[in-house]
């Protein structure tokens, strides 16, 4: 820049000369630069600290002490400390008692408003805190057990629809002589000891259960002309379950229904420990008693509460959830059948499986040891014993693998050169014996001991398990599945059962049918 001379001219007679200074364009474009990246963090800083601070800064002084340390790299430390001492008081808390006249906050907005009535310090506070959350998980807790007795005693009902479909069947039966039709026609008679059919057994009190699992099978099978239905019920249920089957063929499947009386070797002479199993005291107190009052439910979870609910189930000690340990004698001319429970629904056609090489086994079975869920596909030995028991600790391996009951294929010829059906029978006694100690549920632990060595494990495509347990299973593997079983409480027939595991089953329901409209089912 130039040089600028001022001098007088007037009354002064020496003049004086002022020089600016010498600024490059350089300097001012750094100056410029440095200032454009200053002042956005001065001010994102300044917001930050602005927004983080307890208390507010209205002031330049105030915000310079705040702003001071942390430029410098120096952070106020009160806030850590604070922190450290509520870590402090609450591990000290940790393994002190809640006094239990203490008075707890109902909420968070009451525990806010005690805080600044009463001026807690962090121990009281810690203590208080501590309380709250004993009190709610507990209320959890409570209300977790109440919700699956609650499941328990609905799984363990009979929907109103299904008692009124079987009462009005059984009225049908007689006053219809189409509903007495015999099963099947008498030309079909020689079919049902056929060995060159598919001979499908089905044992059940559930009318609706049957027909699902009928109509499942006839629509998913790619020669329906050589399906054979054994339906089995008991004496109560028979009529209305024929008079279903006889007012609705599922052409040109053939389908016999038989009520447990009508076999003449099911007999209490043959099969004692039946009446033994229905009549011990001990049973009836298991299995009828009052479920919650034997619970001690400070020592359980739910998971095991569970369990212990299902293993309690009337059903296991029905005549017709023991009927499938005497295949050979109920069907003598028969060589392989294939056992269904009723809540299994058929995806695709099952007639490969009299196909299947059981090497010289009796019972080809998913096993259920082996599988990505580990809560329906880890379950061994110890999941059905107590092996604190000597005879179960000496007799058993607890990491044995078990298997699956629900959709076996049985070899009856191998079985009738074996003694299973007898092992059975001599584990019943010793558990009744016993006191029930040995295993809770009914009818797989005994089935566990009397098949061991005589098991086929087959490819787990055919039967995926816990539709009626487990809600996370995958639709896509429902899908794939050639069976499907609802095992568990559930069914998709009770109001319980999983909505979006439901239409897997439901699919095969005719709402159209006048008795399911009149009854109801499933509105």
């Amino acid at each position: 820049m130039k040089s600028l001379t001022i001098s007088s001219s007037s009354s002064s007679s020496h003049g004086f000369k002022v020089s600016a200074r010498h600024i490059s364009y350089r300097t001012m474009f750094r100056t410029i630069l440095i200032l454009a990246v200053v002042l956005p963090f001065v001010f994102i800083l300044t917001a930050l600290v602005t927004l983080e601070g307890v208390n507010k800064c209205s002031s330049f002084d105030c915000l310079g002490r705040r702003l001071g340390p942390k430029l410098l790299g120096r952070g106020d430390d009160s806030g850590q400390r604070l922190v450290s001492e509520l870590y402090k008081n609450l591990n000290q808390v940790n393994s002190v008692e809640v006094p239990d006249g203490i008075k707890l906050p109902d909420n968070f907005t009451h525990l806010v408003s005690e805080m600044k009535s009463n001026k807690y310090n962090a121990q009281e506070f810690a203590v208080v805190l501590k309380g709250m959350m004993e009190r709610s998980e507990k209320e959890i807790l409570e209300t977790k057990f109440a919700e699956l007795v609650n499941k328990h005693f609905a799984a363990s009902s009979v929907p109103k629809g299904i008692h009124c479909l079987s009462l009005r069947l059984t009225d049908e039966y007689s006053s219809n002589a189409h509903a007495r039709r015999q099963l099947p026609s008498p030309e079909f008679l020689p079919v049902l000891s056929d060995n060159s059919y598919y001979h499908f057994i089905l044992s059940t009190d559930n009318i609706l259960a049957a027909s699902v699992v009928v109509n499942s099978a006839v629509q998913s099978s790619l020669t329906p002309e050589k399906i054979v239905f054994h339906v089995i019920t008991d004496k109560k249920t028979y009529a209305g379950m024929h008079s279903w089957f006889a007012l609705n063929p599922y052409s040109p499947a053939i389908i016999e229904v038989k009520g447990v009386h009508q076999f003449d070797w099911l007999t209490r002479d043959n099969v004692p420990i039946l009446e033994a199993v229905e009549n011990h005291s001990g049973v009836r107190n298991y299995y009828h008693g009052n479920h919650v009052a034997v619970t001690n439910l400070s020592d359980t979870t739910p998971r095991l509460l569970a369990s212990k609910l299902q293993a309690r189930s009337p059903k296991y000690i029905s005549l017709l959830n023991h009927l499938r340990i005497y295949l050979p004698e109920l069907f003598p001319n028969l060589d392989k059948v294939v056992f269904l429970d009723d809540d299994v629904v058929i995806q695709q056609d099952l007639s490969t499986l009299w196909e299947l090489d059981l090497g010289g086994k009796v019972n080809g079975a998913v096993e259920t040891c082996k599988g990505g869920d580990s809560w329906v596909m880890s379950k061994r030995f110890r999941n059905y014993f107590n092996f604190s028991h000597p005879l179960i600790a000496k007799t058993l391996d607890p990491k044995e693998c078990a298997w699956a009951y629900g959709m076996n294929i049985f070899d009856l010829r191998a079985w009738r050169k074996t003694n299973i059906t007898e092992t059975y029978h001599t584990w019943l006694k010793e558990n009744l014996s016993s006191n029930l100690t040995l295993w809770r549920l009914g009818t797989l632990p005994p089935a566990l001991i009397a098949f061991r060595g005589h098991v086929q494990p087959i490819d787990p495509s055919w039967h995926l398990l816990g539709l009626g347990y487990q809600s996370k299973t995958s639709i896509e593997s429902v899908k794939k599945a050639s069976v499907i079983h609802y095992n568990g409480q559930s069914k998709p027939w009770l109001e319980i059962g999983f909505e979006h595991l439901r239409p897997f089953w439901s699919k095969y329901i005719n709402y159209s049918n006048d008795f399911v409209k009149s009854c109801h089912i499933l509105e």
